[in-house]
């Protein structure tokens, strides 16, 4: 696969995050405002059915990834407190290498976080 991935594992329950929604921005380089692009829902597997943007998509600029993490442990009846610590995870990312594959991989649990380009 090419163009810009992610894959959510929830090292709380060992598991694939399903059902997380996933909201994507672009930044233009001469802008300071975020320009909304995308929003899915991870599948079963703790990652999106395509490409959040195929390899033709993909330009080089800033991203971010916000992952609606909060709600995903709600629902999983995890004893949290209101509000959850992690709620909304914001990724930051450049790209600048097009054409590329770009996986951005986020390990989670109620207290913490990780992420690094995977490939």
């Amino acid at each position: 696969m090419t163009g810009l991935t992610t894959h959510i594992l929830d090292l709380t329950l060992g598991l694939p995050a399903s059902n997380v929604t996933i909201e994507l921005y672009f930044q233009e380089e001469s802008s300071t405002e975020w320009t909304p692009l995308k929003t899915a829902v991870t599948n079963e597997d703790g990652r999106l059915d395509s490409p959040f943007l195929s390899e033709k998509e993909l330009k080089a600029g800033s991203y971010e990834l916000v992952f609606h993490i909060g709600s995903y442990f709600r629902s999983k009846n995890i004893n949290l407190p209101n509000p959850p610590f992690l709620d909304k995870i914001p990724v930051r990312c450049n790209i600048v290498d097009i054409p590329g594959h770009y996986h951005v991989p986020l390990l989670v649990s109620p207290w913490g976080y990780q992420v690094y380009r995977g490939s």
